[in-house]
């Protein structure tokens, strides 16, 4: 942890070795406020610890439907990097889900998130997959032991199917990309966890006044607490165009603001304002088995803190009107097949504005003067945007 400095460099005190200082000085003091979370009142650290990792659920079904087709899945091409799979689930089940719908007894998946981390964890690109997309199903286990036949359907539709294991399976599939690992969160805890870091900040280009979400707000950088948060990110008929497109968009800015307000001193560095971020979070994840623990989780983000907000990336997969039905989405080719590449290799991805052409390369260009010339192209860039990015500017 922290940074290697050979002699003579970064010994002033100021520029970057200044810079480096502070960043070791950071990463300790935040290692310190865990630590005086966990060992805080004497001797009650250990509980503390016990109960955090016990309010994660170790998703064991999906862990071993996985297990049982592991032979036809993708290999992992590179060593350290890793994919997770976050996936926002639409379930009504509990009192406090209830009240967003009629629970059906099966749930979808509202939001679907491919994380990928570098090898070197230099960069972290965030990939949201359409619910809409028209996909290849697996056939996939139901809950109730029976197993579905593979089918052409909607994304969303492997979640209600087959749960985590189908969804992953669907996205591998899809991308021939390893999943890693996995982590669902429902409403209630998505709630918490922007209720425990006091609230997140956006901002609104406009007011709104979305009565299906119950969200009445006005223009102009606004705090958002849980329940505000939620209706944001889920609203589609009365915010933007109305599209999914747009709210996945909207979602990925607002996680960009989360990640902002996790990493800023006055949650990291305090432990008061620590601890219900942590059980907030761990209440809220159901994970794959490796992942199901403080340690299993620090083992994974423990690399992430050094990430520059500016190579924190958002971007959704290249997609379209579906030719038969323009209320579905398809792949754009080849702008897709190049993403999922560039991920699968790790090779770090470019996103630019929303002038971008998704998958696109821009304008090769001449190598220096000499006989032949050499023509260099630039890597494809995607439509997306970073967490370091002003949504007022």
């Amino acid at each position: 942890m922290g940074y290697r400095v050979g002699p003579g460099a970064g010994a002033s005190a100021s520029g970057r070795g200044l810079v480096r200082r502070r960043r070791r000085r950071w990463a300790r003091i935040t290692a310190f406020g865990v630590t005086a979370v966990l060992v805080a009142a004497g001797g009650v650290g250990w509980a503390v610890y016990a109960k955090l990792s016990g309010n994660i659920t170790p998703d064991e079904a999906a862990a071993a439907e996985l297990a049982r087709y592991d032979r036809e899945r993708p290999t992992s091409l590179v060593k350290d990097a890793r994919n997770i799979l976050l996936i926002g689930s639409d379930s009504r089940e509990g009192t406090d889900n209830a009240r967003y719908g009629r629970d059906s007894g099966t749930e979808r998946s509202d939001t679907t998130i491919l994380l990928h981390l570098s090898a070197g964890r230099d960069n972290a690109t965030a990939v949201s997959i359409p619910r809409d997309l028209m996909v290849d199903l697996p056939g996939c286990r139901r809950p109730d032991g029976s197993r579905s036949a593979p089918r052409f359907a909607m994304f969303n539709q492997a979640f209600q199917v087959g749960g985590s294991a189908c969804t992953i399976r669907t996205v591998e599939k899809l991308t021939d990309i390893r999943v890693d690992h996995h982590v669902v969160v429902d409403f209630h805890g998505f709630k918490e966890m922007v209720d425990a870091v006091d609230g997140v900040e956006v901002c609104l280009r406009q007011p709104i006044d979305d009565r299906a979400a119950k969200l009445r707000l006005p223009a102009g950088r606004v705090t958002l607490n849980g329940e505000q948060a939620l209706g944001y990110v889920r609203a589609r008929k009365t915010l933007g165009d109305g599209s999914d497109t747009e709210r996945m968009e909207r979602q990925q800015r607002f996680l960009g603001a989360l990640v902002n307000k996790v990493r800023s001193n006055d949650v990291l560095l305090n432990p008061a304002k620590l601890y219900p971020v942590l059980d907030a979070a761990t209440s809220a994840l159901t994970t794959d088995p490796e992942l199901a623990s403080l340690r299993g989780l620090y083992a994974l983000v423990r690399g992430l803190r050094d990430i520059p907000m500016e190579q924190v990336q958002f971007l959704t997969v290249p997609r379209e009107s579906y030719v038969y039905d323009a209320n579905r989405d398809q792949l754009v080719e080849p702008a897709a097949k190049r993403l999922f590449e560039r991920l699968r290799t790790d090779t770090p991805v470019v996103v630019g504005g929303n002038g971008a052409r998704d998958g696109s390369y821009g304008d090769s260009y001449p190598g220096p003067f000499r006989e032949p010339a050499v023509t260099v192209s630039p890597p494809p860039t995607f439509r997306g945007n970073t967490a370091a990015e002003d949504t007022c500017e």
